[in-house]
């Protein structure tokens, strides 16, 4: 099933201090790079980047490595058509204009859900159903390891 993988997903999955969240992270992540389900908006690497210098304080090759890794997934690129969609969406739907962008990027991309630790479970918006990501990690058969780039 199509995946959009929203880019709190990433940092847990990269967090060497978030335990059990970054196992579970790094599952989904790693199953969706294994099987291509995964895809991406350049707005989620731009966060994640952000993210990963500032709070993770993650080394620059690593991060360069990552950021290769991550370019694996199929990745939505914002024209200014989808951010006339997304201001639609934040109107329609009263969700910050940020995430109305991850919707309508998962909803151009094709994705049938979401996935994501901020948003309600179980919603629909704009066709794409909101799952928490550490749901789908559960409900998966564990995994092969994800590989270190550490």
């Amino acid at each position: 099933m199509r995946s959009f993988i929203e880019t709190n997903a990433l940092i847990y999955a990269d967090a060497s201090d978030a335990g059990d969240k970054q196992a579970r992270a790094s599952a989904v992540v790693a199953q969706c790079l294994r099987d291509g389900s995964g895809v991406i908006s350049t707005q989620v690497l731009h966060e994640f980047v952000n993210a990963a210098v500032r709070k993770l304080a993650l080394p620059l090759d690593l991060l360069r490595a990552l950021v290769r890794l991550y370019s694996r997934f199929e990745t939505v690129n914002a024209s200014a058509a989808a951010v006339l969609d997304a201001l639609d969406l934040h109107a329609l739907n009263k969700i910050s204009f940020w995430d109305a962008l991850i919707v309508q990027a998962a909803r151009q991309s094709g994705c049938e859900q979401l996935l994501t630790q901020d948003r309600q479970a179980g919603a629909v918006l704009a066709g794409v159903r909101i799952v928490k990501s550490f749901d789908v990690a559960m409900a998966r058969r564990p995994p092969r390891s994800r590989p270190k780039l550490r």
